[in-house]
This record gives C-alpha cells, sequence and structure tokens, in this order.
C-alpha cells in the first residue's frame, strides 16, 4: 500500500487508529481488539496524525 503509513511492522494503517480513536474507542479498547498494537502505537499514530495536519488549512465536517 504505496504511501499509507503503518504502526511500526504490522502493516497496521495509521488511519484505522486515528478512525477508531474518532469513534469515541479508548486505548484499552482499542488495545483488546487489536492484541499485536500496544498504548504506544496508538499514542505515535495520533501524534503522526496531528503533525499530518500541522499548518494545512483543512474543513471540518458536520456530522450529518
Amino acid at each position: 500500500m504505496g504511501g499509507v503509513p503503518f504502526v511500526r511492522d504490522l502493516r497496521f494503517p495509521v488511519a484505522s487508529i486515528v478512525a477508531m480513536v474518532a469513534d469515541g474507542m479508548s486505548t484499552d479498547e482499542i488495545l483488546a481488539e487489536h492484541p499485536d498494537l500496544e498504548a504506544e502505537d496508538v499514542v505515535e499514530s495520533l501524534r503522526y496524525a496531528a503533525l499530518a495536519v500541522q499548518e494545512r488549512e483543512l474543513p471540518l465536517l458536520r456530522p450529518a
């Protein structure tokens, strides 16, 4: 998957973790559902996403 950021060597997309957090899942819930992940993977995924959009103007979509 060219250009898609993954967590470590797990081929688990960073975007999937960000989406789970956005859907209201806690770190513990994410780790329970995906035991190969570690708490630091969730933190680093969010940090990566924050840096990726830093200083960019992106419209926020309003829920329907």
